[in-house]
């Protein structure tokens, strides 16, 4: 069985690659595309969640840290060029 991570949003179990990454280290806070930065993580859907997460500051509370609006842009990014 693959590894199941919650979504900080919507609070659903789902694999890590329906997940983006957003690690927390002692540089800043960072998107982890390929899950290999280490710090403290935390997973968002990679869809819908990623728009609701700026509204709620779900990143905030999960790394218990100011997340610069860029790592929203870079994450909603991320999701467009997905479609």
């Amino acid at each position: 069985m693959k590894p199941q991570r919650m979504c900080t949003v919507c609070r659903e179990l789902k694999s890590r690659e329906k997940l983006f990454r957003v690690v927390k280290t002692p540089d800043g806070v960072f998107v982890d595309v390929n899950n290999k930065i280490q710090g403290r993580g935390a997973y968002i859907c990679k869809g819908e969640c990623v728009l609701v997460a700026r509204k709620r500051t779900a990143l905030e509370r999960s790394l218990s840290c100011k997340v610069d609006s860029g790592v929203y842009d870079i994450l909603e990014d991320l999701v467009k060029n997905a479609e």
